[in-house]
């Protein structure tokens, strides 16, 4: 009788609700970033574009069972890694499909836009590391220090694989979410608090180790590792941007300026006076600043806060596993992106490529995220099925 339910009882509306709300916020700060004739297209129908088909996505994906995504999940896995490698083969040249955009090889060019596989990959990986975590428990069903190292070596190789493709690209926005991804899941996965907190206090450890000596053993790190000049003037520019305010800081003044100008209430829709490059993309939070205020600017950060809170009740709710990893990570990855991109913005964060979830134009991160969400769409789409389904079952 619950497989009968009708579509408008199964259908998740709230999430629904909270995406068109996204929707225009996105195409409002879109039309607004293009009054200062920097681009020469009009990115407004084009993103319209990209989120009709972010639901077709989230329409195709919703209908799949939770199950068929366990099963399917290591070939997605596969996948993903294939299109990472793939795209380093791709040509180079000007107009060619593999061609870098500002020192990266991140995309493959194509007639309907840059595609990032990496915005894929993310999915990909969360599906995997949800497979392999919930396996694991199933396998090993008494928690012991030694199966619980055990499951962080795995988890380890299956994060080094996509991870060193795309440092390689190179792509440390990106890289990071993949870091947050694995932190977010190795602590729900029920992992002893006494191996987790030395593995993360060795992390703070080594990250504050690695920023004491970029800067005051820059040398050093030049010649053991390979760095270059301008990687170390980003950390510089984000701790002093006003002393590199003629290169690396130009990008951060003019976003704190820009924000700043804003004050409360803003400067009114489509009245901004300050020039921010790429104002439609990642920083399209100093558009939001500064036309509409720290009001404006608030309520934004407030939608966000409900749709992590509302995927967090959703996880709450479900009862496999798998389900509940999977939730989890898309969860990490969205909190982990609005964090970063929003903190760039302010000089909380360094300067990262990494777009503003469901806001920032671009094609990639906005079926990437579909695809995220879809997922969630079909675990409460299906949920009551899995509450009277048994486990052997569900397998």
């Amino acid at each position: 009788m619950e497989n009968k339910r009708n579509f408008a009882n199964r259908f998740d509306w709230t999430l629904a609700f909270i995406l068109f709300t996204f929707l225009v916020i996105s195409l409002l700060a879109i039309a607004s970033a293009q009054t200062s004739g920097q681009y020469g297209i009009n990115y407004v129908p084009k993103q319209m574009q990209w989120y009709v088909i972010g639901a077709v996505i989230i329409g195709i994906v919703m209908f799949f069972e939770p199950d068929q995504y366990k099963k399917m999940s290591w070939y997605m896995y596969g996948a993903g890694i294939a299109l990472l490698v793939l795209l380093i083969f791709m040509p180079e040249g000007e107009g060619q499909i593999g061609a870098p955009v500002n020192g990266a090889k991140s995309w493959y060019h194509t007639p309907i836009g840059n595609i990032q596989p990496s915005e894929f990959m993310k999915t990909f990986y969360i599906l995997a590391l949800a497979r392999l975590i919930s396996k694991h428990h199933e396998v090993y069903s008494l928690k012991s220090v030694k199966t619980d190292f055990l499951l962080l070596g795995k988890i380890g190789i299956t994060l080094i694989i996509p991870l060193a493709i795309i440092m390689k690209q190179p792509d440390l926005g990106s890289a990071l979410v993949f870091f947050a991804i694995t932190a977010a899941l190795i602590i729900v996965a029920g992992i002893s608090w006494k191996i987790i907190l030395p593995t993360f206090l060795g992390g703070v450890v080594a990250g504050g180790t690695l920023l004491w000596m970029a800067l005051y053993m820059q040398d050093f790190l030049e010649k053991t590792f390979g760095l270059k000049a301008y990687q170390f003037a980003r950390i510089y520019s984000w701790l002093d941007p006003y002393s590199y305010s003629s290169s690396e800081g130009y990008h951060l003044i003019t976003s704190l300026n820009a924000i700043g100008s804003g004050e409360i209430f803003g400067k009114g829709f489509r009245n901004r006076e300050v020039y921010v490059a790429e104002n439609h993309t990642d920083f399209i939070f100093t558009v939001i600043g500064e036309e509409w205020g720290f009001i404006g600017a608030s309520i934004v950060i407030c939608v966000f806060f409900l749709l992590i809170y509302h995927l967090t009740k959703t996880t709450l709710l479900l009862k496999d596993p798998f389900s509940t990893y999977v939730c989890a990570g898309i969860i990490a990855m969205i909190t982990f992106h609005v964090f970063e991109n929003i903190g760039m913005t302010i000089q909380l964060l360094p300067i990262t490529g990494i777009p503003l979830p469901f806001i920032s134009y671009g094609g990639s991160s906005l079926m990437g995220n579909a695809l995220a969400i879809g997922l969630v769409f079909s675990m409460r789409f299906h949920y009551r099925t899995y509450m009277f389904t048994t486990h052997d079952e569900d397998e």
